[in-house]
């Protein structure tokens, strides 16, 4: 039975050896696995700096962009003031140009039988006109000369 104890401590030693190698094959494996993790944390902490700096630089771009937009939001509305002044300038001249139109027309149909004689009269001057132009392009001397077929011409006035 001695044997059997010096056995039994032997497997247990030999079982304490294999539990004790495997314990330090897992702890390896694991260190190397927290390597790579620390070394990953390590690149997404530099990776994070910088978009903390890019996000700064957006940030601050971002203000200027807006101060920007501000000055020329400020600008356009001066802009449009000019144009309503505009717009009201052109509706203040289309009623003065209503209130012409309206005292010309206005003028007019108080003026129309003026206005009609005024017309006949120029039809009738104009009238007169054109007998005149045609009878100084018939002869220069007022006279009308007709031929008879067969018919001797007599000596016009003037003529000796």
């Amino acid at each position: 039975m001695e044997n059997l104890l010096y056995i039994a401590a032997i497997v247990a030693a030999v079982a304490f050896l294999i539990l004790c190698i495997a314990l330090a094959m897992t702890l390896g494996s694991l260190k190397k696995t927290l390597n790579s993790v620390a070394e990953t944390v390590d690149g997404l902490e530099g990776q994070l700096q910088g978009l903390t700096k890019e996000s700064t630089e957006l940030l601050h771009k971002t203000n200027l962009l807006a101060e920007d937009i501000q000055e020329k939001s400020e600008k356009l509305n001066t802009v449009v003031q000019a144009v309503q002044g505009v717009g009201e300038s052109f509706g203040n001249l289309n009623s003065s140009v209503r209130r012409i139109t309206s005292s010309v027309s206005a003028e007019v149909e108080r003026n129309e039988d003026k206005i009609a004689q005024v017309v006949q009269w120029s039809n009738v001057v104009m009238g007169i006109r054109d007998k005149w132009k045609e009878r100084k392009g018939a002869g220069s001397d007022g006279w009308t000369e007709y031929t008879v077929p067969g018919q001797k011409r007599l000596p016009g006035p003037g003529a000796q």
